[in-house]
């Protein structure tokens, strides 16, 4: 069977779906599809690709336009109209750009079925994010690409339920993201990180992992932080992460808010860090953070909790399942519940081992990539019955 992923982009600063789509495509392959990446890559090379292994696919890269957040490539729409006609199921990640639609577009026109996955950008606080556009967007083309896919891959419960709200009630399918279980089997030396940040050896370390963007509540975690640093002196935030071209002024902003906090000298901006020394990273540290406003399903919470980590997310972050596990520690999305939950966890720190431990034990029994890709196998051989 021959499956076509289609991806706005799969550098590291475009955020999770590429990094999503990569890690699912290793473990489809291994079950024996043939699969196709058909991306965008930005003309003049600003970005590193992300470190997820696509396995055996084939990466097909399109140029774009320098602009990334819409992703227009007219040698995508392209290739698309030539080929898309030679595969047996297409699946479509993100919404809001023109990989989402064209793709869908031509498959409707040619009749091959579809897959869609909106990765978290219908859910209401990122829908609202500069509602104008979205809406517009959502009316011409979205609308109709929901509509007519004979499959739509939510990845987190509350996602399933925010897309009903929309009016889809037809064709949804549940299935999450995962982690490769095997880079968390034995987490590489804390040495590796510290080599790199010295002057982290001997802190505390709170990590946050993901792209600096302002869905992410490094506004709250400002508040939040300062007054974890007040009871807790040596404890030191760790931000893992960059901002896109187009929103690099963004990470002055949140330089801000841990300055008028007055606690910026408390806090470690790395940069994106990939392989290894991420993983040494968080062998480092003693708690994660993710103080999102909204996700659709976060794979460095997913990281964090295999790595044995207690982890501190808030209701945005999608996971009532950790929660009713006991798995997490699960607050309100503002400042005032994330920083308790920190302090719990400095306060508190062999039953935030044993929260960690059972994080750890819970994501490697049930969210890995291997388990999960059976599950997207079994939906695209029901497509094509």
């Amino acid at each position: 069977m021959k499956i076509l992923h289609v991806v706005p982009g799969i550098e590291a600063a475009t955020g999770g779906p590429g990094r999503i789509a990569a890690s699912l495509c290793n473990s489809i392959t291994q079950m024996g599809f043939e699969v196709d990446i058909a991306t965008t890559k930005d003309p003049l090379q600003r970005y590193e690709l992300i470190d997820t292994d696509a396995g055996k696919s084939n990466l097909l890269f399109f140029e774009r336009w320098q602009h990334e957040t819409y992703a227009f490539s007219r040698p995508l729409k392209n290739w698309l109209t030539t080929n898309i006609k030679n595969y047996d199921v297409v699946h479509i990640h993100s919404v809001f750009n023109y990989p989402t639609y064209i793709a869908a577009e031509l498959a409707i026109k040619n009749k091959v079925p579809y897959v869609i996955a909106p990765h978290g950008m219908l859910e209401p606080w990122a829908f609202a994010y500069r509602a104008w556009k979205k809406r517009f967007f959502y009316d011409f083309a979205v609308k109709k690409a929901l509509k007519n896919a004979q499959a739509i891959h939510a990845t987190s419960s509350p996602e399933t339920n925010n897309i009903k709200s929309l009016g889809v009630h037809r064709n949804l399918v549940f299935i999450p993201n995962g982690v490769k279980s095997e880079e968390f089997d034995s987490l590489p030396s804390r040495e590796i990180f510290y080599q790199q940040f010295p002057q982290l050896r001997d802190k505390k370390l709170i990590v946050f992992l993901a792209r600096i963007d302002p869905k992410k509540g490094l506004d709250l975690l400002a508040s939040a932080f300062t007054r974890v640093k007040q009871l807790f002196p040596n404890s030191h935030l760790v931000i893992i992460g960059s901002t896109t071209t187009s929103n690099t002024q963004y990470l002055d902003s949140v330089k801000q808010y841990f300055a008028r906090a007055n606690c910026l000298d408390n806090i470690t901006f790395t940069g994106m860090l990939t392989g290894e020394i991420k993983l040494s990273a968080l062998a480092a540290a003693s708690i994660y953070v993710s103080p999102s406003y909204s996700e659709g399903f976060s794979v460095s919470v997913l990281e964090g909790m295999a790595a044995g980590l207690p982890c501190v997310i808030t209701t945005g972050c999608n996971f009532p399942e950790a929660e009713n596990a006991q798995a997490v520690r699960v607050v309100n999305i503002n400042a005032d519940d994330i920083a308790n939950g920190l302090i719990w966890c400095l306060q508190h720190p062999e039953e935030a081992k044993k929260l960690g431990d059972r994080g750890r034990k819970f994501i490697l029994d049930n969210y890995t990539w291997h388990r999960l890709a059976e599950k997207m196998g079994k939906v695209y051989s029901q497509l094509i019955k």
